[in-house]
């Protein structure tokens, strides 16, 4: 036992530093209904790593930091942009974004012979295997980033909030994955959709927290891959908690609030 905590106490970790921002990120998120700009981004800030790696860079260095970074806030920029000028189409724009991440990502790694595992790293993670530099490196990035959301969210607009969103995604993916973030994003927000206002934060934390929890033991015990099994381990958990809220009676409220 004391050998399996060992393992995942850095996973756990790191869950939760993904959680600290991406619970309230993704509540504006879905309450904002861009529901997959979060995967979009996350995705283009994988093809920077990607790029990084095809120009000879360490995936893992400051270069496949940097390349993330930079691609990321590009697509904040770029999304900003299409936001202000084609609100009708956003989704269908994001969703484009995420198709053309995703094909790029491929043809760079086309003539590599471990494309397969570089794709398997980007959309499941390796958060198991999450370093305590990396750890430390995202918690102050993410301690940044809830001051700045927490004190002054309500003053940094749509620039600021996309702009936050990038730097945030972009640490997470390269820690847990493309598919983890997203399920980190917008499934404990819908969990906590029905609470009442004043308890909607802290049930969505209590949802990703569990998830988290319930996949890496799971993942230990029965050796399940762990990013795939945290996912089906947090829809799980907020089925449950959705379920609870239509069988208590509570009238749902029907809305996020995010101030």
């Amino acid at each position: 036992m004391a050998e399996g905590f060992t393992i995942l106490w850095p996973a756990l970790l790191a869950g939760l530093l993904v959680l600290s921002t991406h619970v309230p990120l993704g509540r504006v998120v879905l309450a904002r209904g861009i529901i997959f700009i979060d995967i979009a981004i996350a995705q283009i800030a994988g093809l920077g790593v990607i790029a990084a790696h095809s120009a000879g860079w360490e995936s893992d260095g400051w270069g496949g930091q940097a390349a993330a970074g930079l691609a990321a806030l590009g697509a904040a920029a770029l999304f900003n942009v299409c936001e202000k000028k084609w609100p009708d189409v956003l989704e269908a724009l994001i969703g484009i974004a995420f198709v053309l991440a995703s094909s790029g990502s491929i043809l760079l790694l086309a003539g590599d012979p471990h494309a397969g595992e570089q794709l398997k790293d980007l959309l499941v993670g390796q958060i198991l295997w999450v370093g305590t530099e990396q750890l430390i490196y995202t918690a102050l990035l993410y301690g940044l980033i809830l001051l700045a959301w927490f004190g002054y969210h309500k003053q940094l607009g749509r620039g600021g909030f996309y702009l936050l969103f990038a730097m945030a995604v972009t640490a997470s993916v390269q820690m847990v994955g493309v598919y983890l973030v997203f399920a980190s994003l917008i499934i404990p927000a819908l969990a906590a959709r029905g609470f009442a206002t004043a308890y909607q934060l802290p049930a969505a934390y209590a949802t990703g927290f569990a998830g988290y929890v319930a996949g890496l033991w799971l993942s230990y015990v029965y050796d399940f891959p762990s990013g795939a099994i945290i996912i089906w381990s947090m829809a799980g958990i907020a089925l449950v908690v959705l379920f609870g809220r239509s069988r208590s009676g509570d009238k749902a409220q029907g809305a996020i609030d995010v101030t």
